[in-house]
Formats: structure tokens, sequence, C-alpha cells
């Protein structure tokens, strides 16, 4: 039998963290007049910003009493729910979601037991399963670049979980009680649907007390008919200081910090933010009060102001580097990709370069026509697929008559003669170059994300560069 309690390492560390509200204590000195306060709480609120949204994403995906392929991406808590087909632009439960791979979504609850999760043989596709704690911090990845294609079996823990569990199954320990797994399948097109739903139809979610047990039958759900299902982001972005700090103060007590948050947690305190302890704003200080009142609207302002300058630069391209996936205590890049597409994976799997702008910097148009021009020996460099997605300025899919969302190698394209390929971005079809066509949306601007997974080392150092988005002056 394999037992954490074993490891002397990992004991060190849970109860360090485990440890952090007891040794903070009460709030330390008072900040030094309003500017100091309104500093700390907008630092406060992205670094809280992450764990919220996923909070708020998680109540929207599990509010079902049975996974539901009709529901979008969503089941109970602990179990899987599997996208049948990619989503459309009517999808909103996820900013900036792809066309390239099936999802399947599993949120799920390890405070009191270990989850066991069974994954079959791919047969060669590439996947990937990363598992994101509740503070977006992707904490193991299995898939086909780390743990291969065949059969598995892997077990997620708790942070305060000791016991053993079944003779030489692995242990991902979680470090948040809650969190999300949300995997990706390699998927060719609608025409490679039941080849996918095959796999995904063999990822099983199982309770440690239910290992072994024949005939396992998950819970049923408690759905909330009250509960708010509109965007999460666009949940978050409504909520008053109040009501957010109190979810967050809530969260935090079952969630435990990162071991190398202390100082931050050391500056909520003075402001009466104190893991372990309940939040409630009418009891502190009117200052602090004002403080934590203007924090949603100063940080957010961050972060709009962040979001176009992750990443350097490389022919209009944002190239969004590390740290992404896992943040260390850049806590307004954390909150920056939360926003912009919560669920990131780490570099190693894929990467996803920015276009907001075209060659000359101005925003796009959705009623311009622009090209993207790749020399053969430009073409974006991933070891398993890449492709280009469009969105609009709400971050989700643009409705178009073809219900194209995104277009890639793995598509039908057309190349021109000496191997370069053009792609041609605009609202009305080309005529005679369809194969190659990316539709904009119907009014307003839009962004552009490439995508490459797996990405070979030229994309990951900086050596590769995505060529300019040029408008067509024709």
């Amino acid at each position: 039998m394999t037992t954490l309690t074993n490891i002397p390492w990992l004991r060190r560390a849970c109860a360090a963290v485990l440890g952090m509200a007891a040794l903070i204590g009460s709030a330390g000195a008072a900040p030094r007049g309003l500017a100091e306060a309104q500093e700390i709480a907008t630092e406060a609120y992205l670094y809280a910003y992450p764990m919220v949204l996923m909070e708020v994403t998680r109540r929207v995906s599990t509010n079902v009493a049975a996974p539901d392929p009709r529901s979008g991406i969503r089941a109970p808590m602990n179990q899987f729910a599997h996208v049948p087909a990619f989503p459309d632009d009517k999808f909103d439960a996820v900013v900036r979601p792809n066309a390239d791979t099936l999802y399947s979504s599993l949120w799920y609850d390890v405070s009191r037991e270990p989850l066991i999760i069974s994954v079959p043989d791919s047969g060669g596709r590439y996947y990937l399963l990363p598992i994101l704690d509740m503070w977006t911090d992707v904490f193991s990845s299995p898939g086909s670049r780390t743990t291969g294609n065949g059969p598995q079996q892997f077990a997620i823990v708790g942070p305060r979980w000791h016991g053993k569990l079944p003779a030489g199954m692995s242990a991902y320990v979680s470090p948040t009680a809650t969190g999300w797994m949300i995997g990706r399948t390699q998927t060719n097109g609608s025409a490679d649907y039941a080849a996918v739903h095959r796999f995904q139809a063999g990822l099983h979610a199982t309770p440690l007390s239910a290992w072994g047990q024949r005939g396992y039958k998950p819970l049923t759900g408690q759905a909330n008919p009250r509960q708010d299902m509109s965007a999460p982001v666009e949940q978050v972005a409504k909520m008053d200081a109040a009501r957010y700090f109190a979810i967050f103060a809530e969260l935090i007590k079952h969630n435990p910090p990162h071991a190398n948050d202390y100082p931050i947690l050391d500056r909520m305190a003075r402001l009466g933010l104190v893991p372990g302890q309940a939040f409630a704003m009418h009891r502190l200080a009117p200052d602090l009060q004002a403080a934590l009142q203007a924090a949603p609207a100063q940080a957010r302002q961050q972060m709009a102001q962040a979001l176009p300058r992750s990443g350097a630069v490389s022919n209009g391209w944002r190239m969004i580097g590390n740290p992404i996936g896992t943040y260390g205590t850049d806590y307004l890049r954390r909150a920056v990709v939360a926003f912009a597409g919560l669920g990131a994976n780490v570099v190693e799997d894929a990467v996803y370069p920015l276009a907001m702008a075209d060659a000359d910097g101005k925003p796009f148009d959705s009623a311009a026509r622009y090209v993207i021009h790749f020399d053969k020996d430009q073409l974006p460099p991933a070891r398993s697929f890449w492709s280009l997605t469009m969105y609009t300025d709400r971050q989700f899919f643009a409705a178009n008559p073809i219900h194209r969302f995104a277009i890639g190698d793995r598509d039908p394209l057309k190349y021109n003669a000496d191997g370069s390929l053009d792609l041609l971005i605009q609202r009305d079809p080309p005529a005679g170059a369809e194969s190659n066509w990316l539709p904009t949306p119907a009014t307003g601007g839009f962004s552009l994300n490439l995508r490459l997974y797996r990405p070979a080392p030229e994309a990951l150092d900086g050596t590769w560069k995505p060529p300019a988005v040029r408008r067509d002056a024709g």
C-alpha cells in the first residue's frame, strides 16, 4: 500500500501551509493612511480573484443533478462532464474556449477522501488532464506529454488527508481541498467525434471508499434553481467588495494559501482579511471600508492595463509565456490569466500567442479584411497540432454563417506553390479561398489566439516568431 504519511517532506509542507492562519494571528499594524489601505486592498482583490472566479465557475458548472451533454460542460462534484462537440457562439461558461479538443471537466472535492481517476489507452491520440487548485495553479498534468498514452490510474489527494492508497497507485496532492481537472482530447473535426467519445467514456472518477466495488454509481447532484447561470467572469465583475471578500474569506478557510504567500497574507491582515476568519465589511473602520470598496474598480483597471502588455511583443503578437499555469507570487499575472483564459495550461503543454491589433498597432475591426502569411519555414512549430481562433470582445466565439471558430493544420488548408500559407480573416467569404477563411464577428472588434499544442523548443525560447496580421487594403 502507498501511504502519504510516510513522505516526510510532504508532512512538513502540509503542516506549514495549514498552520498559516494560526501563525498570522490577529491583524498587524493598521495601514498608514487611506492611500496605503487602498494599495493593500487592491493587492488583496488581485490575490483573491482567481479563487473567487474558480468558485463561481464551479457553482455554475456543477449545478445539475447528473452529467448532461445538453447542459454544456456541467456535472455534479466528483463526476466527469464530457463535451460531445466543439462549443459554439452561445457557450459562455469559460472564456476563450477552444475548438481543437473536446473537453472533459471534473470539479473535485477531496476534503474527506481521495478521488481515483482511471484513464484508458488513448491509442496514440494526444490528450492532457491538467489539474488546477483553487488558486488556478496547475500542480499536475497527466497525459501524452508527461505520463504517456497507455492506460493509467492515479489519485487526487486532499491537503489534510492521511491514509493509504491501493498498492502502486501514484498520488497527486492537491494544495486545496477542491479544484478542477479540465481535460482536453485532440479532435480532428466533427468526423472524429465518435472516436473521441470512446476515449471519454473510459475516463472514470471513483472515491477511494468505493474503489473496487462493482456497479458503483455516483451520487445524484443537487441543482439549485436560484443559481445565477450567467457567465462566471461577468458575475464576478458585478460583485461589490463586501460580497467578493466575504466569498473569498469562506473559501480560504478550506483551501489553504500557498507556502510562499506569507507577505501578502500579512498585508491583508492589516485590513482585517485573515485566513480562517469570517469577513464582515460593516465591522471595519470607515477608512478600511472605503479602501476595500474602491478595490474592485482599481484592481480591474490594473488587469485591463496589464492584459495587452502581458508577455513580449513579437510582430504584434503577445507571446504569453511564463508565468502561466503556475505563477509563484505574480498575483497580477495570475489574475489576468484567470480573467482571459481560466484553465490555462503550462507552456510545455500549450502556448497561446495573443493578437489584439494589426501590424500597424490598430485594434482589429470586424468590418475590415486581414491576412496572416506564413512562410514555409515559419509555420507554427507544434509537435502535436496548432490552430488560430477568433474571439469577440466578450472573449467568446463569434457567430458566423459557416460556424467556423478556429482554423489550423488539421483543416484542409490550401498552401501556396512555395509551401507558404495565407489565412484570410474577414466577415464575408473570400472567393475561391473559403478553405483558408476565418470569419470575423458581425460587429465590433475581435482578438485572435494562436494555439500550439506540445510546442517545439523554438516556440518556447523565442526563436520562432508568428507573422504579423496585416490589414488587406484591397
